[in-house]
This record gives C-alpha cells, sequence and structure tokens, in this order.
C-alpha cells in the first residue's frame, strides 16, 4: 500500500468513527482527571487528618487507657471515631485492630470480633497472624472453642517467622483442642511446636503436654 493509499484510509477511518473517538478520549480525561482530583483533593489529605487523629488514640492506648483510647476525649478522637469518620483511610483501617484489641480488654469480645474481622492486614502476614490470634483469643473467652482454635491455627502458621508467635497460638489451639476432647488434634498442634519452634517458650515445655496425652513414652 503506497502513502498516499494509507493516509487516505486513516482519513475515511476518523471520518467515519471521529464522534466516537471524542467521546472515548474525553471520558477517558474525565475518569483520569477526576481520579487525580479526588486522590489529591480529598484522599491525601483525609489520610493526613486520619493519622493525626489515630495518634491520640494510640497515646491513650499505649498508657493502657482503653476507654479512652476507644472513645476518645471532647479534644481527642478515639479508634472508633476514627473508623467512623475515615474507614476509608489506612488509618480508619489500623483504627478497627487497635479497637478490637481495647474491646478484648475490656471483656467486650464480640465487639472486638467484630472490629478485628473488619481489619484488613494489608499483605502484612505477621499483622495478620496477630490478628487471626487476637480473634482466637475472643472466641475462646465465648466459650466457642471450634471457632477460637481455627483461628489459633491461622495465627500459628501465617507468619512462621515470628516463632514466638506461632508457637504461642498453635499452643492455645492444642490447649483448647484438648478441653474440646479431640487429644488427636492436640497431639498434632504440639507436635508442630515441637517440630518447628523448638527454642520457643512453648517449645520448651511442650514435651510435658504430649507425654500427657500419651504421644511421648
Amino acid at each position: 500500500m503506497s502513502e498516499q493509499e494509507t493516509i487516505t484510509k486513516a482519513i475515511g477511518f476518523w471520518e467515519k468513527n471521529n464522534k466516537k473517538i471524542v467521546t472515548i478520549l474525553g471520558v477517558l480525561i474525565i475518569v483520569v482527571g477526576g481520579y487525580f482530583t479526588y486522590t489529591n483533593l480529598v484522599q491525601i489529605p483525609n489520610e493526613k487528618k486520619a493519622s493525626e487523629e489515630l495518634f491520640a488514640a494510640e497515646n491513650f492506648f499505649r498508657k493502657d487507657s482503653f476507654t479512652l483510647a476507644l472513645n476518645g476525649t471532647a479534644s481527642a478522637s478515639g479508634f472508633l471515631k476514627v473508623i467512623d469518620k475515615y474507614s476509608s483511610t489506612k488509618a480508619g483501617n489500623l483504627a478497627k485492630y487497635y479497637a478490637g484489641i481495647c474491646y478484648l480488654q475490656n471483656g467486650e469480645f464480640q465487639k472486638a470480633i467484630d472490629k478485628l474481622s473488619s481489619f484488613s492486614a494489608n499483605g502484612s502476614g505477621q499483622v495478620e497472624a496477630k490478628a487471626e490470634g487476637l480473634l482466637g483469643d475472643a472466641y475462646a473467652e465465648l466459650k466457642k472453642n471450634d471457632e477460637a482454635i481455627k483461628h489459633y491455627k491461622t495465627a500459628g502458621t501465617l507468619f512462621q517467622e515470628d516463632q514466638a508467635i506461632s508457637s504461642e497460638y498453635l499452643f492455645r489451639g492444642a490447649l483448647l483442642s484438648e478441653i474440646n476432647g479431640n487429644t488427636e488434634q492436640a497431639i498434632e498442634l504440639y507436635q508442630i511446636v515441637k517440630d518447628k519452634f523448638p527454642r520457643t517458650e512453648k517449645g520448651f515445655v511442650v514435651d510435658k503436654y504430649l507425654t500427657r496425652l500419651g504421644a511421648i513414652k
């Protein structure tokens, strides 16, 4: 095809489709422009405000003032306010994790479950493992042992690089399995602690529990 024929064909295509092309380009400009406007005028400022208010709640949390950390004061936001105002931000998401811990410390176990279940670890295996372990604690307090064991097992396997967390929650799952009368599962979980985490606090004592269940003679 000659250069002239190519040009003629291109002109013909434009004349036939120019309205569609202009419309598509217009939509793209609106979408891209809207995204950058939202990011710069809404999302980034909200992230900053949420982080500032979260910091105030964290100060109460560090002092073990869990009710104040949840509800805040007249001059300082608590985690619940951060969640309510900035739920779509990273700080708002993290506030759910903190709120779950506060509720757990205050003995409000179902509320702890609600907040921890809505929290996203955003790919952090270590944080997710901790959240799963806390869920296990809350379910255990409610005597929902099957749910607790499920979360303890998940917490113990999500981030095995943290041997202290992994061994602790697997051990708790094993103890609850014993309480449930599931000796086979208890032995399985104790054995994982023995094999994978022998130099942790729970690894040093696990033989006693395996012996008690007849797994070690």
